[in-house]
């Protein structure tokens, strides 16, 4: 997820702060147009918890997560993949081999999902590993797909996709080219027709992916984490002490500023009444939400690569009527675009929030009306 990491510093709010960043160095990709990606990938649910903050690591523990009835419920709601985030430490001994009974939990856990008609993206998702700044950390990465991609070899290659890594960072964007296609080349070397996702720097964003120039694989794809406007759609998580009650009570769309300005009216916090008029002024609405993921589905014409939204949310924190705004905007203009996504998540307060009980959470009938699901 790109909102929050390092102790609840939000990765958007690093690049509104931002520093310059350099363009990536991968070999560009011939002109010749790549096939379509699976059809499956069209409408994603992130699983966020299962093995990524496990509440044990022990195999049973694991397998009893998420039961095939919330499998099922989520196929009935109109999703067509999950991207199963996992933790390579969940996985991962310390000498670099897989711990052999919680791989066959995971991959039990691609099987069921599949059988209850979900493709599966399966996701690198580490919480604690900084490869551009430790090198050790960027060969633990290779050592896990050296583990887990040939594991994934029995699985179907068009309903099972392998991410290499999710939001990378790396200031420096060669580097992060560089320790990419090493990754992918142990990939590859075990899953040559399988689908891969691919990513620029600078967490996972539209600036990285512009910054990126395609590898040579007729069978990847390209992944963007958009949460614009962070202000909105994160209630500015990157900034410690701010009001997020009066930032939850924005508007979206924004029809007149003035009037959203309004909606701090009474938040004794100055910061917070300035980020919030911020946004109020940027008038953001439909259209300008359309135009962000425009810039996405134009780098992808341009490099005849397909691209994804792999991660977008809004709090639930947010006004109802802002919050399904929002996804209504958004999963609209992902159509418009012809962009495949997946919701930011499961169990997660960015989208249906974790809730006790047998299912992980609940999936909400308005939102999923407002993502253009549900029936």
């Amino acid at each position: 997820m790109a909102f929050v990491r390092d102790g609840g510093v939000a990765a958007i709010g690093r690049r509104a702060l931002g520093a310059g960043l350099l363009a990536g160095a991968l070999a560009p990709r011939p002109s010749a147009a790549a096939p379509a990606p699976p059809a499956a990938l069209r409408h994603g649910l992130n699983l966020t918890n299962w093995f990524r903050f496990p509440a044990s690591p022990e195999p049973e523990r694991l397998r009893a997560y998420l039961p095939d009835a919330a499998m099922a419920e989520i196929r009935a709601a109109g999703f067509t993949f999950v991207r199963l985030c996992i933790q390579p430490q969940v996985l991962l001994r310390a000498d670099g081999s897989l711990h052999p009974a919680r791989l066959a939990v995971a991959l039990e856990a691609v099987e069921r999902l599949q059988r209850a008609g979900l493709a599966v993206i399966v996701d690198a998702h580490p919480e604690s590993w900084y490869p551009e700044d430790h090198p050790e950390h960027g060969r633990a990465l290779l050592d896990f797909w050296r583990g887990m991609a040939p594991a994934l070899r029995r699985f179907d290659p068009d309903r099972t996709v392998v991410e290499i890594l999710n939001e990378p960072i790396f200031r420096d964007h060669a580097a992060w080219a560089a320790l990419q296609e090493q990754a992918l080349g142990v990939v590859r070397a075990a899953l040559p027709d399988h689908w891969v996702v691919l990513t620029g720097a600078d967490w996972g964003s539209l600036d990285g992916l512009q910054r990126l120039r395609p590898l040579r694989d007729a069978r990847a794809i390209y992944s963007v984490h958009d949460y614009s406007p962070g202000i909105l759609a994160g209630l500015a998580s990157w900034e410690q002490g701010l009001d997020s009650d009066a930032l939850a009570r924005l508007p979206f769309p924004v029809t007149d500023a003035a009037r959203c300005r309004a909606a701090l009216d009474g938040s004794p916090h100055a910061r917070t009444r300035a980020i919030g008029a911020h946004y109020c002024d940027e008038g953001w609405n439909a259209a300008r939400l359309h135009a962000q993921l425009a810039r996405a589905a134009a780098w992808g014409r341009a490099h005849k690569a397909p691209v994804m939204i792999l991660e977008f949310g809004a709090h639930a924190h947010l006004n109802q009527a802002a919050r399904l705004a929002y996804f209504e905007a958004f999963a609209k203009a992902a159509a418009r675009e012809g962009l495949g996504w997946a919701l930011w998540g499961y169990g997660d307060i960015m989208g249906f929030p974790a809730r006790p009980g047998p299912h992980p959470a609940r999936l909400d009938p308005a939102l999923l009306r407002a993502l253009g699901l549900g029936g």
